[in-house]
């Protein structure tokens, strides 16, 4: 085998695969450590092209015979793939046959075909198939694929509609052309969890959720939410579901969350898996929306797939909209939008100001999966958003049928994209196209004036410097305004600005009074405002704008410029914020959900990142401390009305995960956590002793772990759950996020020697390092840099058996450059040593050389 040294893809590089593929037979004869793949494909030259050489990717495989139209090949074979020069290839239509040898139960990497408790599962996103056989893994190759499965598990299962199978054998045929990357099989002793479902065309569909023994009494909820999917997505799209059979797997070892497979869905099962004693609230929530994501990839993904790896965020962003539209159905828009946007600016925001910020569409990888990221997915989301508010629902639903309509069976760019718009609409979307090409978050500076009954807002529009990109050029930015009398009375309904020039500004006629301006409802754009405001203007704002979002955002504001002046000037706690906070936890007229949102602290992470931006250098520690003697006074603020607010929302009857009882038990957490502050645990100890329901009891021991009762609880918690590895890795997760910051690593590398915690499985890992190093910031930020050099440590460790999880695990370092010198140093030193070590991966390399900014 000859090395190949990982290399620098480019967008502008991109060329069309050298022959079309007809069709694809696959035979696995499975075998834990010596796993047999035959593949007969049919390829045949492009019309009107010269003779091209085929080059197939393929990695880790052993190659045992390879034909072409029955004759044995000898092809010039790579650690990445092999190559058939073009004079040893047919000029007509040829039939490429070859059988290899794979090792599924050492692939630790997870990508491809791997074992996880016995079971052969897949994972091919994005380029794993290549780990399966040789095969043109891009997404731009689509091609229908006939596969038999053949081994001893009791279900044998791949993509498409069954056909036939007997003992030990199952053949499955999927019609619908798909590239390599959704291709999927699973094979072990599973039991299934069924439903039917019938198309609004009167089509039936056999649903199953393929579980453990064991655990095929958590799928109900899974399934209600895949059924509720399908036909919100036959509502809201006009979309149907078009195979006879839809599967979902659950599969404990899983680097992501889950996989849209054409009919084979394969889920981590934690996004699978619920009962009311083992799953919160908020595993329900991530449950429903995460399989209605998948469900919503057949059409937004599956029959519309992405031409290259720099359309990801084509496919993914859509998708992602869709969810959270959906979501947001299913629940409250409004507190689904402040959801999405705290999600956004806790990962996005940080991602674009820091050495990771990369376009929605990059220009260039070395590794896609370095760019499965919160830019890809989360601002993709946020850029289908702003094109549904320019152009209307009723263009925006025009462009989405002709999107289908034009491209079905297609690999698409976003160049097709706008151009569905533009063609559906009759919009310009040539400026528009920015937000796909220029990384960075921009900043809206907002002045205003008021003269002879006219107001105008002057708004000036700067995206900052990011890697590789220096000059940015204006963007085309939905700014939605209202204006409100400073009575509080909303004298001008939301209004959407069009902001497309570095400066503009823009009038409101015949107002009685100066107006207070409420920008940038329901967060109509991901950009940061910045406009002078006093606290009694935020206070109306809280109290009287009718936009939830804005009313959300006001108290926001409030909370951290309350923060810091605490963090930075040693001020008292702002007794104005601690009464509008008080307002809003007692206001019966308010949703709980939105009312325990309103509550909610800014965190350590989110205050470290508005002093760097305001050009503090944040203390990791003064952020830690100062929040919580801001939520200690809030609990003597509220003492009075605690008692009534926390029984008040208490919820009759057994458990249902429906919004408005979540809503409720969100606002009942919340003021427990306050009363906590109050009695040092004594009602959280009664909550967690008699709690019928994972939420109030893992929200109760959470509240535990740095009192008096912590050891107790979690030693009890320990033996009642020991069995359940989904509800251990919330024990694993909720020490070290809990811990007092000065004991956190201890605590965390005490449990690495626990005989419960397996680092090669992603979940249990995550829960644990993420613990620390994610959810609690003073914990990691310790000034000796001690954590710094731990997680460093794990990184190495992980990076030889799981290049993906090493290298997504490295984005905890990519803040490094907004502390002080000392712990710039220690995380520099730290990230030069990752880099140092010998034969890293290149998914590690690429993030660390990113980070480090070498």
């Amino acid at each position: 085998m000859k090395n190949a040294a990982a290399q620098t893809i480019h967008l502008s590089d991109y060329t069309p695969f050298s022959h079309i593929v007809n069709d694809v037979s696959l035979t696995f004869r499975l075998s834990p450590k010596a796993t047999r793949v035959i593949s007969r494909i049919s390829f045949a030259p492009k019309p009107g092209t010269e003779a091209q050489d085929l080059f197939l990717n393929g990695e880790n495989l052993k190659l045992i015979s390879a034909c072409i139209d029955g004759v044995p090949v000898s092809p010039d074979v790579t650690e990445k793939g092999l190559t058939i020069a073009a004079a040893d290839l047919p000029d007509a239509p040829f039939i490429w046959e070859a059988e290899v040898q794979i090792d599924p139960a050492s692939n630790t990497a997870l990508e491809g075909l791997y074992m996880s408790n016995g079971m052969y599962c897949t994972q091919c996103e994005a380029e794993g198939f290549r780990k399966i056989t040789y095969y043109p893994d891009r997404p731009d190759v689509m091609s229908v694929f006939t596969v038999r499965v053949e081994g001893d598990g009791p279900v044998l299962l791949s993509n498409g509609n069954p056909t036939d199978g007997g003992d030990g054998w199952a053949e499955w045929h999927d019609p619908w052309p798909k590239p390599a990357y959704l291709f999927a099989l699973v094979a072990g002793d599973l039991v299934a969890h069924s439903a039917n479902f019938t198309t609004a065309s009167g089509k039936p569909v056999d649903l199953n959720i393929w579980v453990r023994p064991g655990d095929e009494d958590k799928c109900a909820y899974a399934m209600d939410a895949l059924i509720r999917s399908m036909k919100w997505d036959e509502t809201v799209y006009g979309r149907e579901y078009d195979l006879d059979v839809f599967n979902i797997v659950a599969v404990d070892d899983f680097n992501m969350g889950a996989m849209e497979n054409k009919g084979l869905n394969i889920f981590n099962s934690k996004y699978v898996l619920a009962s009311p004693e083992t799953a919160t609230d908020m595993d329900y929530e991530l449950i429903e929306g995460i399989i209605a994501h998948e469900y919503f990839h057949n059409w937004t993904g599956n029959r519309i797939t992405c031409r290259d790896w720099f359309q990801l965020c084509l496919k993914e962003g859509l998708t992602v909209f869709r969810d959270q539209q959906f979501s947001g159905d299913m629940r409250s828009h409004a507190v689904k939008r402040i959801e999405d946007v705290l999600q956004l600016r806790a990962r996005q925001f940080r991602e674009d100001t820091g050495p990771l910020a990369h376009p929605v569409r990059p220009e260039s990888f070395v590794e896609i999966n370095n760019f499965y990221t919160a830019t890809v997915y989360e601002k993709g989301a946020e850029v289908i958003g702003m094109m549904k508010t320019l152009v209307g629902d009723a263009g925006y639903e025009k462009a989405l049928n002709l999107y289908f309509e034009r491209h079905d069976g297609d690999a698409a760019t976003i160049e097709d994209w706008l151009t569905v718009f533009q063609d559906a609409t009759g919009r310009d979307l040539s400026q528009f196209k920015r937000w796909y090409s220029q990384a960075g978050t921009p900043r809206l500076t907002v002045t205003d004036d008021f003269k002879d009954g006219q107001y105008s807002l002057t708004i000036e529009q700067k995206t900052p410097p990011t890697p590789g990109q220096n000059e940015k050029q204006p963007q085309h930015i939905p700014v939605a305004v209202g204006l409100l009398n400073p009575n509080g009375d909303e004298v001008v309904p939301t209004s959407v600005l069009e902001l497309t020039e570095a400066r503009q500004t823009f009038t409101f006629d015949n107002l009685a009074a100066r107006p207070v301006p409420s920008i940038l409802r329901g967060f109509s754009a991901p950009v940061i405002v910045s406009r002078k405001s006093d606290a009694q203007e935020r206070a109306l704002l809280l109290a009287h704008d009718t936009d939830p979002f804005n009313k959300w955002e006001a108290g926001r504001a409030l909370a951290k410029d309350a923060l810091t002046a605490m963090i930075v000037d040693d001020a008292a706690p702002d007794a104005g914020l601690l009464d509008a906070l008080a307002a809003v936890a007692v206001d019966s007229s308010l949703d709980p959900a939105f009312r325990a949102l309103a509550l909610a602290l800014p965190g350590e992470d989110d205050m470290a990142q508005t002093l760097y931006d305001a050009g503090v250098t944040p203390d990791p520690s003064g952020i830690h401390i100062q929040r919580e003697a801001l939520l200690d006074a809030l609990a003597r603020r509220l003492e009075p009305d605690l008692p009534g607010l926390f029984t008040g929302m208490a919820v009759p009857g057994p458990y249902t995960p429906d919004a408005v009882a979540a809503g409720k038990r969100s606002l009942r957490a919340t003021a427990l956590a306050l009363i906590t502050r109050l009695d040092g645990g004594a009602a959280a100890q009664d909550v967690y002793d008699s709690a019928d329901n994972m939420t109030e009891q893992l929200g109760a021991l959470g509240l535990l772990v740095p009192t008096d009762h912590g050891p107790s609880a979690l030693a009890q918690f320990h033996e009642q759950w020991k069995g359940d590895r989904l509800v251990m890795d919330k024990w694993f997760l909720i020490q070290p996020a809990r811990a007092d910051p000065d004991k956190a690593l201890a605590i965390t590398k005490q449990l690495e020697t626990h005989e419960n915690f397996n680092w090669k499985n992603p979940n249990r890992l995550r829960a644990l390092i993420y613990g620390l190093a994610s959810a609690n910031p003073a914990a990691f930020h310790q000034s000796d840099g001690a954590a710094y050099a731990w997680f460093a440590d794990w990184i190495i460790r992980i990076d030889p058996a799981n290049p993906q999880v090493a290298a997504r695990s490295l984005t905890m370092f990519d803040s490094w450059r907004r502390y002080d010198a000392d712990r710039q140093g220690m995380m520099r030193t730290a990230l030069a040593r990752i880099k140092a070590t010998a034969n890293l991966s290149p998914d590690a390399t690429e993030m660390v050389t990113r980070i480090l900014g070498d």
